[in-house]
């Protein structure tokens, strides 16, 4: 079974990404966002890759205000990346598929 992102919210953003035994990579971004479609397809590629050894969720900045507010996200595509319920890189607008590889791969 392939993998897929999985929708981040507000309500389950503990238990899918901060609870998670795997590293988890959360792409804040927004249905008006250009730069957001760029990234959701290289996303939904590594979810496919890391199926079973890392979560790679989604979380829309316009109806999970809290979350973001919480991260302090301030520009989309924001990826936060988390190993152990812990926050340990981020990447701030568009990026290519090897930079986002390369910090996943260093949580692995």
């Amino acid at each position: 079974m392939a993998g897929k992102t999985v929708e981040v919210t507000d309500t389950n953003f503990e238990t899918t990404i901060l609870s998670s035994d795997k590293p988890a990579i959360v792409d804040f971004w927004a249905v008006w966002c250009g730069p957001c479609r760029i990234v959701a397809p290289i996303l939904e590629e590594l979810s496919e890759e890391y199926d079973g050894k890392a979560v790679i969720g989604k979380l829309d900045v316009d109806s999970n205000r809290d979350t973001a507010v919480k991260f302090g996200i301030q520009a989309i595509p924001t990826m936060l990346f988390f190993k152990d319920g812990e926050m340990v890189d981020r990447i701030v607008g568009a990026a290519d598929r090897r930079t986002i590889q390369s910090k996943l791969d260093a949580l692995l």
